[in-house]
């Protein structure tokens, strides 16, 4: 662990650390090679401190209002998974374009994320997740009423970049308001709340389908979103405190073009090339990838070496408890993602349910995962970080329960059949994510609060954009051969794979009590 850095100047360079090129070397009095200069700074007034106690506190309508803000992107990722039958049926698109409409949002809600973090922790977090917030609503506006394919993709797109503002400023503001058991309990509710509505959106999305209310269709999934931003915009002047970094930092041009240069040419290739035909472009953008993330971490490492203020300061992570929690995240996302996505298909067009059967399948899913979300601050205060390791084994418990059910008791195969397997699997994930989420944030300095939230985010969209992408592809792929059934089976198969290896990282986490 480094040693502290105090000093009584705002502005103030400790030289503690040293660049692990130079540590095998030992130096003389006097030599200052490799040494990189760390700025403390000072929060300024009146604004909540950025370390140290909160001087504003989050109430529990305010906690509720940033969740409420937390949930309506993760919703409308997966929400729309329901209604596109009913879109391709209404506006005559085709696959590409459906996968655009899925994957226009998750490119541009994963590029943009740190850089709304940024901004927040500069401009305020309140007055961000305000613009958020509208935008979102205005945006949700434009995809219920867009009369064509190509409308509804645009329209997609602005609503993940609306999702890219307003969600880095819920970490930021539950870092910077709450400490010790208030901050546990928020951390907590929001890792419920995450994984509540990775479920919600598909139950959501298939009853409005299903109610087509108005005769609105399709449509329903995103009117929805307007009545809701109307009152989480009242509550949050209400009850939302404005907190913001210290010193304001200026924006990293260079580092967004090239983050956003490498998250695009990895998710785009991956989420539109299946249903394009994996042209030409698809493997120019893959090969692009690893030349802009070498470029993007060169760039960064260089302004963190100077003292500059880059997007993604990599000194980030040297936090033991970041840096671990995001190796371990990676994977569990993509498989829940992946898992989210064969299951609906599954569910639907294999044992030829209705969307509103289908989401009463997942309801025990839900359920366990909140209960498991919420007894989560009791057990990691006895048992520790090993919770994170039993909830995995939980998950990995459920998704061979069910594996099992689908390959003995296709097709004969209802809600209640199907109950124990999503109801363990949910247990295990409601006992991983909101205890992860707490833990690699638990070091981050709260003048940094936006920034560790956006890149913790960043890292668990692309991995969601992934997790569908990859495993979504190898499901279609598998289908027109082995039939959905052993399709399913299949590549269920990979997501447990992908369980045991969260199961191993979870045992190098940090302890925690």
């Amino acid at each position: 662990m480094l040693p502290a850095c105090r000093t009584p100047d705002p502005v103030a360079r400790c030289s503690w650390y040293q660049d692990e090129d130079t540590l095998a070397a030992p130096r003389r009095p006097g030599d200052r090679r490799g040494v990189t200069d760390i700025r403390v700074r000072t929060p300024a007034a009146p604004t909540v401190a950025a370390a140290g106690p909160a001087t504003a506190t989050l109430s529990g309508p305010g906690l509720f209002t940033v969740l409420l803000g937390a949930a309506l992107p993760l919703i409308d990722f997966f929400i729309v998974y329901v209604a596109l039958p009913s879109i391709e049926r209404d506006l005559a698109a085709g696959p590409a374009l459906l996968e655009l409409v899925v994957g226009g949002y998750g490119v541009a809600y994963a590029v943009l994320l740190v850089l709304g973090g940024r901004i927040g922790d500069g401009l305020g977090r309140r007055r961000l997740f305000l613009v958020g917030m509208a935008a979102f609503g205005v945006t949700s506006l434009a995809c219920g009423l867009a009369p064509d394919a190509w409308s509804l993709v645009a329209a997609r797109v602005a609503q993940g970049a609306a999702s890219a503002l307003m969600l880095p400023q819920v970490l930021a503001t539950i870092q910077a308001t709450t400490e010790g058991p208030r901050r546990a309990r928020a951390m907590s509710l929001y890792g419920a709340t995450a994984g509540l509505a990775m479920v919600a959106g598909q139950i959501l999305g298939g009853v409005l389908v299903a109610a087509d209310l108005g005769g609105t269709g399709w449509r329903a999934v995103f009117l929805v979103n307007v009545p809701v931003v109307l009152l989480g915009l009242v509550l949050a002047v209400r009850t939302v405190p404005d907190t913001r970094a210290g010193r304001p930092e200026a924006v990293d041009v260079p580092g967004t073009l090239l983050l956003g240069l490498s998250l695009v040419s990895l998710l785009l290739p991956l989420t539109e090339g299946r249903a394009a035909g994996w042209p030409l472009w698809t493997w120019v953008s893959l090969g692009v990838f690893p030349l802009a993330a070498a470029a993007f971490y060169r760039v960064e490492r260089r302004a963190d070496r100077l003292g500059r203020s880059p997007l993604l300061p990599p000194s980030l992570l040297r936090l033991e408890s970041l840096r671990r929690g995001l190796v371990m995240l990676l994977p569990f996302s993509a498989g829940f993602s992946g898992y989210m996505f064969v299951l609906a298909v599954t569910l639907q067009q294999g044992l030829g349910m209705g969307p509103v059967r289908a989401g009463l399948t997942l309801v025990p899913m839900a359920l366990a995962f909140f209960a498991a979300s919420l007894a989560g601050p009791r057990l990691v205060a006895r048992f520790g970080s090993r919770v994170v390791t039993a909830g995995g084994v939980l998950q990995g418990v459920g998704v061979a329960v069910l594996l099992g059910t689908l390959r003995l008791g296709w097709p004969d195969l209802g809600p209640g059949v199907l109950a124990p397997g999503v109801f363990l699997a949910g247990l295990g994930q409601g006992l991983q994510l909101p205890v992860l989420m707490r833990l690699m944030l638990s070091d981050v300095p709260a003048d940094r609060a936006g920034v560790g939230g956006g890149v913790m985010i960043t890292a668990q969209q692309s991995s969601l954009a992934l997790g569908v992408a990859a495993l979504g592809s190898l499901f279609l792929a598998l289908v027109p051969a082995a039939g959905l059934r052993d399709a399913a089976v299949g590549t269920l198969l990979v997501q447990l794979g992908l369980i045991v290896l969260t199961v191993l990282l979870s045992r190098r986490l940090p302890r925690m009590r």
